[in-house]
């Protein structure tokens, strides 16, 4: 069932890459697997993925342990409390959702010498939600300028999360203002290649304003309890 799901998703992609214009392979997939038990991230490996996402840093941890593969790469991409940063950056390779410059400040300070750099995505409330985190996007380049610096974290993009709209205009126009603002940061920081928005119900959108990642979780694992 997963490795079904996989194909179909990997499909719906690169058709909508061909829809849009867009390069083929431009766009990675992340499987959000939080809540989802270490055997089903087995199969989804054995059908060849290679990314996922967790939103809580201790479950995450448990299953980056139990699978020990070197070729995964690992993305935190829940809320960052302060006290879980030294967890986050020993263990995951990227971190979507930094919000906060003490954010940054605490995970380059906890990441490790020996490992590469950890990948910081910025996440932008672009649609000034109470009830999602994420900078203003008059403070993106603020925000970005704390990574400064630092060698222990790398700058690589941004992350966010629209309100939700059943409209593909209307979710395109939310996307495309996400779209300026990451050209505008990639024209001040050239490593910056990641433009991770997109679910399952606005994935077409995301793909077609130039993302780059797109976040699927049911619709590959299935529903969560």
């Amino acid at each position: 069932m997963i490795s079904d799901n996989l194909e179909q998703i990997r499909a719906d992609i690169h058709r909508l890459e061909d829809a849009h214009q867009r390069t083929a392979g431009d766009v990675t997939l992340l499987a959000v697997s939080k809540k989802k038990p270490v055997e089903d991230i087995r199969q989804a490996i054995d059908a060849g993925q290679t990314c996922f996402g967790e939103n809580y840093a201790d479950e995450g941890v448990e299953k980056i342990t139990a699978i020990a593969n070197e070729s995964i790469d690992w993305h935190y991409i829940g809320h960052i409390q302060s006290n879980k940063t030294r967890l986050i950056a020993t263990h995951y390779d990227w971190v979507q959702g930094v919000e906060r410059a003490k954010i940054l400040q605490r995970l380059a300070q906890h990441r490790p010498d020996h490992l590469p750099p950890l990948n910081i995505c910025l996440q932008v409330n672009i649609d000034a939600e109470d009830s999602k985190s994420g900078c203003s996007p008059e403070q993106l380049m603020e925000l970005a300028a704390q990574t400064d610096g630092k060698p222990e974290i790398i700058l690589r993009g941004i992350m966010a999360i629209p309100a939700p709209q059943t409209d593909l205009a209307a979710q395109r126009a939310a996307f495309a203002q996400l779209a300026t603002l990451y050209r505008s940061l990639q024209a001040r920081y050239p490593q910056v290649d990641t433009l991770s928005m997109g679910m399952s119900g606005d994935m077409e959108a995301a793909i077609a304003e130039g993302a780059t990642m797109v976040r699927i979780g049911t619709a590959i694992f299935g529903s969560r309890d």
